[in-house]
């Protein structure tokens, strides 16, 4: 033996770990940073959104009322007490077994962004606690 030492596999296991926590929470944060403009995302959301989810983001939209499952009413608790990066993923990849689609091939990610904008502006994030 050469004096050197090696890390065991659940030294190295705890390191990637903490590396992997580490980016993650760097990227969360940078999401929950990251504002949109708020006056072009509602331009965006009467073009894209308002059909459902309705003039006061209450999900009461035109269409609405043909969809088996409704829309999110975006003023709601738990809508609001969403984090941002949580209605990124919905907007841009779209919600499972619902009508909500995703826009990542319509939207950019800057018009994503100030749609999320837009929604916190008219409903506030409201977190619990």
């Amino acid at each position: 033996m050469n004096g050197k030492r090696r890390a065991t596999p659940k030294q190295a296991f705890a390191i990637v770990t903490l590396i992997a926590v580490v980016t993650l929470c760097g990227t969360w944060a940078a999401a929950q940073s990251e504002r949109g403009n708020p006056k072009n995302g509602e331009t965006v959301y009467r073009q894209q959104c308002l059909r459902c989810h309705g003039e006061h983001l209450d999900g009461q939209g035109p269409e609405a009322r043909w969809l088996i499952v409704p829309p999110a009413d975006l003023t709601s608790l738990k809508s609001r007490s969403k984090e941002d990066w949580e209605l990124l993923v919905s907007i841009y990849h779209g919600v499972l077994f619902t009508p909500m689609h995703g826009f990542r091939d319509t939207l950019s990610y800057d018009q994503i962004r100030d749609v999320l904008s837009y929604i916190r502006h008219v409903a506030p994030y409201g977190g619990i606690g």
